[in-house]
């Protein structure tokens, strides 16, 4: 199973989707968001993600305690006024969408309403992606799914129900080519409940390919996911998490991307596949397996011991299972410690 975004083949047989995720980490600065575009594409980096909506469209500015966040990463914040904050504006999309072409990296953007979306098609954007938070959201889902891109959801926070309403409704809205991104909704998300065991659970359930949107401090949940199926692998980037901002604090740096990055296609790399014939590469080590061995020298006629034969180092005679076999067996011909044991020079 394999799909396809701007030609590159996701899927079984083909390394690792990376995704940097720029979200807010542009710090309301149309020439960081370019940068950050740039530097991740020199990390290695498949693509670069934005998101793509207003705190407008995002919520409504309301001093109620409804809308005010307890806890976490943004305690204290009103809905509003972090969405304020984090925003893309919608007219820097055209130039960031244009950088990101000119330097060769894909970019496409989750869409947070419809506004979004119809922005998002006027600049021919190759994907979509659907967040954690939004994967209830079913109108947004058809609305996006009628565009025949391919789609990337995030799991986090829902139910098997929800998903599997999620998947319905974006392949009966015309979506034929769909990731799920295990995910935990946490910022950030403690190592110990990155439950990657979901991923392989997701690819069996919803007959999908899966991936990881990764809030885990570091790259070794990523990692660790592409051993359980992962071809797609989404994480936070910034340029410095010392110049602060509403991400950065579970966002990669560069060198991490670039870690991430090596690491996570090597990863691939090394799965191979199931089955028990064994590599080229072993070939030239078979010499150095154990065998037979004449430790003495001995005359044409001599009944073989146990002690004018060992299993050992290295493997040009034969192999270790016949030495019962050949106790009691006359040798044919002159033989000198240190020759192999071979069946031409024993009656058989």
């Amino acid at each position: 199973m394999t799909i396809s975004i701007e030609k590159r083949p996701i899927g079984v047989g083909h390394p690792p989707f990376i995704i940097a995720e720029l979200s807010a980490n542009h710090n309301g600065s149309l020439e960081r968001a370019l940068k950050t575009i740039e530097v991740a594409h020199q990390c290695g980096a498949d693509a670069i993600k934005l998101q793509t909506y207003s705190a407008d469209t995002m919520t409504i500015d309301c001093d109620r305690e409804d809308f005010m966040i307890r806890g976490g990463l943004w305690d204290g914040y009103k809905l509003y006024d972090l969405y304020k904050w984090a925003e893309t504006p919608f007219d820097w999309h055209q130039a960031m969408f244009e950088h990101a072409r000119k330097l060769g990296i894909t970019v496409f953007s989750t869409p947070f309403d419809e506004t979004a979306v119809d922005l998002l098609e006027s600049l021919n954007t190759p994907a979509y992606k659907i967040a954690s938070f939004e994967l209830t959201d079913l109108p947004l889902i058809r609305y996006v799914a009628r565009t025949g891109k391919p789609m990337i959801m995030s799991t986090g926070m829902a139910s098997e129900a929800e998903i599997e309403e999620a998947v319905a409704t974006a392949r009966e809205a015309g979506c034929s080519e769909l990731v799920l991104l295990h995910c935990i909704s946490s910022y950030p998300a403690p190592i110990e409940q990155a439950n990657l065991l979901q991923i392989p659970q997701l690819a069996k359930r919803f007959d999908v390919l899966v991936g990881l949107s990764d809030h885990t401090l570091g790259t070794t949940a990523s990692v660790a996911a592409i051993a359980l199926g992962a071809c797609v692998i989404e994480k936070h980037f910034t340029l410095s998490r010392m110049d602060k901002g509403p991400d950065c604090e579970f966002s990669l740096e560069p060198e991490e991307l670039v870690r991430l990055c090596r690491d996570a296609k090597d990863a691939w790399s090394a799965l191979g596949k199931s089955g028990f014939e064994r590599q080229a590469i072993e070939t030239p080590s078979k010499v150095f397996r154990r065998s037979l061995y004449f430790v003495r020298d001995l005359p044409a006629g001599t009944f073989i011991t146990p002690a004018d034969i060992r299993r050992i180092r290295p493997g040009h005679g034969l192999p270790p299972k016949f030495f019962d076999l050949l106790i009691g067996k006359k040798i044919k011909v002159d033989v000198r410690r240190g020759m192999p044991v071979l069946v031409e020079n024993v009656e058989m």
